[in-house]
Order: structure tokens, then C-alpha cells, then sequence
């Protein structure tokens, strides 16, 4: 079986705790973590995650945190999973080159790197406003491609 890392989910889960707010708001980790009912400590690596990887915006000091500057339709699926995991990947040489001692004569590795492309190219089709339910606040809105506005409901 193939899977996302837990982590990867959740971070796009913590974004919806985030993009129902107004767009530039500051939280908290531990504000996140009690929305979203995360261990403290997976939260705050998650949100570091996000901000390394400029989804997210990081604030030091005395009322600082992390917000969301950005609308949620212009951040991809794809863009938050390379924040948290890195390179997306079904196998570790198409994420990093030379770590296989068979990848110059292996017959399978163009077939990967074929696989690996149509995932990450299904990712990036994908917003993360098509994906998130606010736990919070309604369901979130996003256009759709005849400019109308209609309700998320939850799929999972």
C-alpha cells in the first residue's frame, strides 16, 4: 500500500484550521494544536515545516506564530507534501539520484520516473481548498470553473 505520511495530512488538515480565518491572521501553534486536537509538538514541527517550505509565514517574537498570506486555491497539494516530505516519490532513486547502487542498469527506473511525473503532476492539479472542511466557521468556499460558489462537504 501507498501512503502519504501522516504528517503530510496533517498538514493539510492544520492548513484548513488556518485558511478559515481571515487571509494574513496570526496563530499560534498551541492555538492550532487545540483546534485541531494534534499533539503540541507535531503541530509546531508541521507549521516550521510549512513556513520552511513558504506556505506558511513565520513570526518570532511576542505575538508571533504562523499565518496564511496567500488564498488557499494558489497553494497545491503537491507543494504542501514537498514542504513536509521533500521530493514526491514512489521510490528512492527518483528523489535521490545516486542512492540506489543498481540505478544505472535498473530496468524499471524510467518506469518510476514515468509514475513518479503523473502523481506529481495529479498533485498539482489539486488545490488545497478543494481538499479542506473547516472543523470551524462553515465549510470553506472556493470558485469553481463556472466562477459559482459552492460548499466543501467532508469525504473522509
Amino acid at each position: 500500500m501507498i501512503r502519504l505520511t501522516k504528517e503530510a495530512d496533517y498538514g493539510i488538515m492544520l492548513l484548513g484550521h488556518i485558511a478559515v480565518q481571515p487571509v494574513g491572521r496570526v496563530h499560534t501553534a498551541r492555538e492550532v494544536a487545540s483546534l485541531s486536537g494534534l499533539p503540541l509538538p507535531m503541530v509546531s514541527k508541521i507549521l516550521g515545516s510549512l513556513a520552511r517550505g513558504e506556505i506558511l509565514t513565520g513570526h518570532r517574537g511576542v505575538g508571533g506564530g504562523y499565518s496564511l498570506d496567500v488564498d488557499p486555491v494558489t497553494i497545491t497539494v503537491a507543494e504542501v507534501i514537498r514542504a513536509i516530505e521533500g521530493p514526491i516519490s514512489m521510490v528512492q532513486c527518483g528523489a535521490e539520484p545516486g542512492a540506489c547502487e543498481h540505478e544505472t542498469d535498473c530496468p524499471t527506473r524510467i518506469n518510476w520516473s514515468r509514475i513518479n511525473q503523473q502523481i506529481e503532476q495529479a498533485l498539482e492539479q489539486v488545490p488545497i481548498s478543494e481538499m479542506l472542511v473547516a472543523t470551524r466557521g462553515g465549510l470553506l468556499e472556493v470558485e469553481d470553473d463556472s466562477s459559482t460558489k459552492e460548499p466543501l462537504t467532508e469525504q473522509r
